[in-house]
């Protein structure tokens, strides 16, 4: 408990030191300054969120290009920000930051993942990936191009309107299979659990938190004990969720096969009943 009585803001979720705090956290938490955040956006394809300002630190998440973030500290070459798509605080290098765009995000990256290129030809060298569900402001069109406000060109199959949404989550985790498993990953060239589960609901306009822990707590809606799980529902353990699928088997980002994967649901609980148990929740999210 703080000393204004009320449970102590996650962290995870909330920008706030001994020494700085986000300005919003007035009253909340104790600080020594209070600062409100400046807005700016990832400008390379990711930027690895890293719970201190340091290389050698733990990656907490990962950034998606184009994604606004409020920068709360800049030093030494490392930003102290949180991430308007998801919450999510940590330190990223200032130099995967851009001034923000006066133009909103008009379209998402559809494909699992597309080069930004510095002219709409294919022969050129490209900028940046791009992975699925980052969001781009378009704004022109070019025969089978795209413009971005950034000056950046996109293949314009590889995009999609941010109203046009996938409608089975399942099917677009399925894209990633065989990526490999990356603690704080949230890219097709890596990712974890958690992950896997945020960018297939985040897909189909489905709000989703970055950690399994928030996920249990709030996405869809609770179902009673597994024996009513169907499949599409999430399964939930500590620490760690898996889509569930026909035939009692699941897909999920995992250390085992260090992989988005494939496999019984009766062979992983086997490897790691003593470890985490059975299945804790059970979470239904109704699609629109």
């Amino acid at each position: 408990m703080s000393e204004a009585g009320t449970e102590r803001p996650d962290p995870r979720l909330n920008a706030y030191r001994t020494d700085l705090a986000d300005r919003r956290l007035e009253g909340r938490v104790q600080a020594a300054r209070f600062v409100a955040g400046v807005p700016a956006r990832v400008a390379a394809g990711t930027a690895s969120l890293r719970e201190a300002p340091l290389d050698e630190a733990r990656q907490g998440s990962e950034l998606l290009y184009g994604e606004r973030v409020a920068v709360f500290e800049r030093k030494g070459g490392w930003v102290w920000v949180r991430n308007e798509a998801d919450g999510y605080v940590g330190y990223l290098r200032e130099a995967a930051l851009a001034e923000p765009e006066e133009v909103a995000a008009t379209h998402r990256v559809a494909a699992l993942r597309s080069y930004l290129f510095d002219a709409p030809d294919l022969k050129t060298i490209p900028r940046a990936t791009l992975h699925m569900t980052s969001p781009v402001a378009v704004v022109d069109r070019h025969g089978d191009w795209v413009r971005l406000a950034d000056g950046g060109w996109l293949w314009a199959m590889h995009v999609a309107p941010l109203r046009q949404r996938e409608t089975d989550p399942v099917a677009v985790a399925r894209r990633f299979m065989g990526a490999p498993y990356a603690w704080g990953g949230r890219s097709t060239t890596g990712l974890d659990c958690s992950a896997l589960v945020q960018l297939a609901l985040d897909a189909c306009g489905v709000a989703c938190p970055r950690d399994s822990d928030m996920q249990e707590a709030s996405v869809g809606t609770a179902v009673a004990s597994l024996d009513e799980a169907r499949p599409g529902d999430l399964l939930y353990w500590p620490g760690h969720v898996a889509f569930l699928l026909d035939g009692g088997r699941i897909l999920h980002a995992n250390g085992y096969h260090m992989a988005v994967a494939e496999e019984p649901h009766d062979a992983f609980r086997m490897r790691n009943q003593s470890k985490i148990g059975d299945v804790r929740t059970v979470r239904r999210v109704p699609l629109l």
